[in-house]
C-alpha cells in the first residue's frame, strides 16, 4: 500500500501579535474582512475516494482522543454564534455521515443557539436513511457533492460505484423538507461534456446546480493549473444548450457568481476559485475535526482550541484565541504567485 503525506500543519497554542488589534468582538483580519460564516469538520473519515480529495487508501485515521466531542463541538459553535458574530454553521468532513453522533450535535447546537442557520456539505451516501432525523434535529440546509451522472464517470471519479446511492440521498433530501438543495459538482476534465445533463436533471429535480473550479487540495498533489478546467469553458459548454443571462450574486460575500438559466428563475452558479479569486471578499472561519482554528484554506497555520478547551480555558479565553487567529489570515491564496505552494492538508482534511 502507498503511504500518502498528507502534511502536518503549523499548530499554535497561542496567538501572533495582536496588539495593534481593534477592540472588536467580531473575528476581523488586517484586511478589514470579518468572518461570519463558519465551517467545522467532524471527522477526516469518507465513504467516497474522490480523486480531487482524497488517495485511494483514504486519510490517515485521526486518533478518537484527538477528534472533538459532541459537547466540544457545541460548545465552540456556541462561542462563535454568540461571542464572535458568527451567522451560519456548516459542518463538513471528510463526510459527516460518518459521525454516528452527526444528529446529536445539530441538535445540541440547535438548543445552544436557537434559530441559528445550519448547513451539511456531504456525498449523500446514506442520506436516505438520515435525512428526516437531521431536519428534525435543527439542519435547515444541504449541499451535496455530485460531480456527474454518468455511472462510469462517478465510479472512476469516486473510486467507488454510489451513484444511485447519491441520487436517493438527494430526493430524500427533498422529502425530508430541506426546501434549498445545492448541488457541488467540481469541474473535471472528463465530466465537462455532462455538466449540460447534469444542469439540466437538477433544474427538473429543483436543485440549485454551482460548478467548482478544481483547487490545488488533492491528497496526491496532481492538480496543475494547465489541465484544469476553468469557468469560461463551462461557459462555453453550458451555452451550447441553455441561455445563461449572468445575474447579481445573492450575497456580496457568497463565492458562487449566478447566472440565469434560460430567462430564470432558475439559475447556476459557478465557483471561479482559481481564475476569479474571490479571496478580498472572504468571510469564512474553519474549524478541523481536531480542534484547531484555519483562517484559510490555503494555510498551514492553525490554532489549537482543543487543548487550551480541554485545559480548563474559560469561552472568553477560547474566543481570544479564535480572534488572534482570524486577525493574522492571509490576503489571499496567491496562487498566481510565482512561489506558490499548496497546504499541507487536501481538502478531506482540512473540511470544505
Amino acid at each position: 500500500m502507498t503511504t500518502v503525506d498528507v502534511g502536518m500543519p503549523s499548530v499554535r497554542d497561542r496567538t501572533d501579535d495582536v496588539s495593534d488589534r481593534p477592540e472588536v468582538p467580531e473575528l476581523v483580519d488586517r484586511f478589514g474582512r470579518i468572518a461570519r460564516d463558519l465551517r467545522v469538520s467532524l471527522t477526516e473519515k469518507c465513504s467516497l475516494r474522490c480523486t480531487y480529495c482524497m488517495p485511494a487508501e483514504g486519510l490517515p485515521e485521526i486518533p478518537r482522543e484527538k477528534l472533538l466531542t459532541t459537547s466540544e463541538i457545541v460548545r465552540l459553535v456556541g462561542i462563535a454564534t454568540e461571542h464572535l458574530g458568527v451567522h451560519e454553521v456548516r459542518f463538513t468532513g471528510g463526510e459527516p455521515l460518518m459521525r454516528r453522533d452527526l444528529e446529536d450535535i445539530i441538535a445540541g447546537c440547535a438548543r445552544q443557539t436557537p434559530g441559528l442557520p445550519m448547513a451539511l456539505t456531504t456525498n449523500a451516501v446514506g442520506l436516505a436513511h438520515r435525512a428526516g432525523k437531521l431536519a428534525d434535529a435543527g439542519l435547515t440546509r444541504v449541499n451535496i457533492s455530485l460531480d456527474t451522472l454518468d455511472r462510469d464517470h462517478f465510479a472512476r471519479l469516486t473510486r467507488r460505484d454510489r451513484l444511485d446511492s447519491v441520487l436517493a440521498g438527494i430526493r430524500a433530501a427533498s422529502s425530508a423538507g430541506f426546501t434549498r438543495i445545492k448541488v457541488n459538482a467540481v469541474l473535471m476534465p472528463e465530466t465537462l461534456a455532462g455538466a449540460p445533463d447534469l444542469l439540466a436533471w437538477c433544474l427538473d429535480e429543483g436543485a440549485e446546480l454551482r460548478f467548482i473550479e478544481q483547487m490545488p487540495l488533492d491528497a496526491d498533489h496532481t492538480w496543475a493549473r494547465s489541465q484544469m478546467v476553468p469557468a469560461e469553458a463551462l461557459l462555453e459548454v453550458l451555452g451550447r444548450r441553455f441561455s445563461l443571462t449572468e445575474t447579481e450574486r445573492e450575497d456580496p460575500s457568497a463565492p458562487a457568481e449566478r447566472w440565469l438559466v434560460d430567462g430564470g428563475p432558475a439559475s447556476v452558479g459557478i465557483i471561479a476559485s482559481v481564475t476569479r479569486s474571490f479571496c478580498a471578499d472572504c468571510d469564512r472561519t474553519r474549524l478541523t475535526a481536531e480542534g484547531t482554528v484555519r483562517s484559510c484554506l490555503f494555510s498551514d497555520r492553525e490554532t489549537d482550541l482543543r487543548a487550551a478547551l480541554r485545559g480548563g480555558a474559560s469561552d472568553d479565553e477560547l474566543a481570544a484565541l479564535w480572534r488572534g487567529a482570524m486577525w493574522n489570515k492571509w490576503a489571499g491564496h496567491g496562487m498566481d504567485a510565482a512561489d506558490f505552494a499548496p497546504p499541507q492538508r487536501s481538502m478531506g482534511a482540512i473540511g470544505g
